[in-house]
Parts: C-alpha cells; structure tokens; sequence
C-alpha cells in the first residue's frame, strides 16, 4: 500500500519547537511511525514551517500540493492520500474526481476543532469536504458526532485515536528526585514549595473550553491550603484566570507558569503529584482529543478530568485516571483530596497509568490502527480503470 501523508502542521527542519501544539505534535509523530511500519510505503507532501510563517506559505502550499498530487493519482503512483486535518483536506473538493476515476482512496484525519470552528463561511464549505472525502478518520468519538452533525454519512466515519512517541518520556523516576528536579528548575523564584506540599498541574492553551479560570475560581477554595495548582502555556484567557487568582487570594498557591520548554514540561510532569483537565463546555469549541494527558500518563501523572467531548477516550476509569462531571467542583475536589493524604494510593495510579497510556496510545499500536483502516478500504474500494480521452 502506497500512502501519500499531506500535512502543513510540521515544524521547521532543525527547529522542533517551532511549530508544537496538539494537532502539529500528532501530524509529526503519526508520519515518522508510518514511514517504520512494515508493509507499506509512504512518502510526504508537508509544509515544514515555523508557527509564525505558516500561515504565509499555506496557501502556496496547498497550489502546489493539487499539482502533485493530481500528477500522482493520474499516474497511478499511489494508493491512498491521507490528509492530516480538515486544513489540507480542503483540497479534495477539487481533486476528488480525479482520485475517484483513478481508483485513489482520500482519507482525513479530524481533531475536533478543524470541524467545528464557528465561522459561517468555513461551516457551509465542511460538508463539502466530506462528500468529497473517501473515508474521515475523528480522533474521538465526539468529534465523530461533530463530523455526522455537519452531513458526514457514517459509513465513511471510523475513530482513530491519536498517539504519543513514547520515547519523549524516560520512565518516571523516584518522585522525591523528580520533586528535587521540579524545584530547582521550573519553580518560581518567589514560590516556597516544600517536598511535602502537593501539587496538580494542568497543560494547554488559556482558553475559555479549559477551564482553567473555573477550576481556580471554584476548587481551589475547596482544596487544603498546601495544595499548590500550577498551569503552563498561554492564550487569551490568561487575564480571567489572573482575574480569579487574585479574587479568591491564591497568589501563594496557584500559578500561570506560561510556555515551558520540552525539558522543563516534562520536569513540571514528572515533578506534579496529579494533572487536571478541568474543560467546561462553549459552543464551537470542543476538546477533540486532549494529547496533553497522554503525556502526563506517560510521565506516571494520573488524571482528573471533566468528563465530555473528547476527554472520554482518553481517560479510563481506574486505569489512568477519573472522569468528573464538568462544573461540578465538589466532585473535583473529592476526586483530589483522596490522593492527598495517601501517597501509597497515588503511587499506584501512577504505575497503572503509565502502564495503560504506553500500551494503548503508543504509536506503534496507533499507527497500525491506521494502516489496517485504511488496507482494508483500499481492498474493498471500487478500483476503477481511468478514462482515456482520445
């Protein structure tokens, strides 16, 4: 099986950070474990690009990639174009008739936020995309629902869950050298924080869907005072949660940490003592997926998380975490407060979670997810011969 792996999410040659959020880390991670899978063959058409530059360049990008995939298809050099979002995607509206009449299947990959972007005119053009797309591959169930909702026919729908590379983590350490670790690099000079206190952490853009402003304005007050809650990264929520920090006078406790660099995030992982994914619901912006939790479960981070959209297929009761009902702080504050005083306890969730996220999420079982996906609708597919034009 001949694969084509479209993407404009991959980061600048030699500049990793450049270009990392969810859907880009996937994009990146998902095309190196299919080019080391047995029994297929795939090349690349990406764009590699700074975060700030890819914007400019998508667009010729995207010119040049109906080119070569057009040539491609007529040609008969491939067997499957698979798009790693609705972005590039976009294309098989023009292209769909020639991948068609040379029995080329179109697969996309979907994340949630790709489909349910609430721009008018971007929201008439998706179903436009799926009729045209061959197969849709939703990262989750709910974004799933979100692509049927938008005139996608369910035969075409099969969840693909994403994936991690487990090989950015090291197997946890001791937690007293990752608390010493935590401490010397990545806490605040101003902030006192004893090897004794606890501390949770969460991971993500500031925006509204995270919940992080609720989860300081309502929880935290709930939680004993040597509960510290601290969040990395940045985004135009940054002010509201400020906002609530200073309203409930958790200066002391709770901190905006802003970007970490990928050292010092996995220090702040493997450091915390529970991740929380607080998300409360706002219309056309869903969680399709939430990576973020994958990497906490690999560094031995349980999860505390609101129970909807795509958190669902992350967290497994029990396994690598507990599910909660969004908005409903006791509950958050129960689910924490069990771990607080009971390190034994917290100590084997964090071994079952480590365990349960490298033997479901990792990319070699994900990635052969895909390829069976796709194999057997390259079988099963209506192999048309092209029409010859005299």
């Amino acid at each position: 099986m001949r694969i084509l792996f479209v993407s404009h999410s991959l980061p600048a040659p030699n500049e990793p950070m450049s270009n990392v959020g969810g859907m880009q880390r996937v994009a990146t991670e998902l095309y190196t474990a299919l080019k080391g899978a047995d029994g297929i063959d795939v090349d690349g058409q990406l764009l590699q690009s700074s975060f700030f530059w890819s914007h400019v360049r998508v667009v010729p990008f995207m010119m040049s990639s109906m080119t070569r995939i057009r040539r491609m298809a007529e040609r008969r050099e491939v067997d499957v174009v698979l798009f790693s979002s609705m972005v590039t995607a976009s294309m098989v509206v023009k292209l769909k008739d020639v991948l068609r009449k040379n029995g080329v299947l179109s697969a996309a990959i979907v994340h949630g936020l790709d489909v349910t972007a609430s721009f008018a005119p971007y929201q008439r053009f998706v179903p436009r995309v799926f009729e045209a797309l061959d197969l849709v591959l939703p990262v989750s169930r709910a974004t799933a629902d979100a692509c049927v909702q938008r005139g996608l026919e369910p035969s075409r729908c099969i969840v693909v869950p994403n994936g991690i590379d487990t090989s950015r983590f090291p197997v946890p350490p001791g937690s007293r050298k990752a608390r010493r670790d935590l401490l010397q690099h990545v806490t605040p000079v101003d902030v006192h924080l004893s090897e004794n206190d606890f501390v949770l952490v969460s991971v993500g853009r500031h925006v509204k869907r995270k919940g992080f402003a609720w989860f300081v304005e309502n929880v935290m007050p709930l939680l004993p005072e040597n509960v510290h809650y601290w969040m990395a990264g940045d985004g135009p929520e940054r002010e509201e949660i400020a906002a609530a920090i200073s309203r409930r006078g958790l200066h002391h406790r709770v901190r905006m940490l802003g970007r970490l660099s990928e050292v010092d995030l996995s220090r702040l992982y493997r450091g915390a003592d529970l991740f929380v994914m607080p998300n409360i619901p706002v219309e056309g912006d869903m969680e399709g997926f939430g990576v973020v939790m994958l990497e906490a479960g690999l560094s031995g981070l349980p999860v505390v998380a609101s129970s909807l959209e795509g958190i669902l297929d992350v967290v497994e009761e029990g396994h690598n975490g507990h599910l909660i009902e969004s908005g409903n702080a006791w509950e958050f504050s129960e689910a924490i407060a069990r771990y607080i005083y009971a390190p034994s306890l917290l100590d084997d969730a964090a071994t079952d979670a480590y365990a349960f996220v490298r033997g479901r999420f990792g990319w070699p079982a994900v990635a052969g997810q895909y390829t069976d996906v796709l194999a057997e609708r390259v079988v099963t597919a209506d192999r048309r011969e092209p029409v010859l034009v005299e």
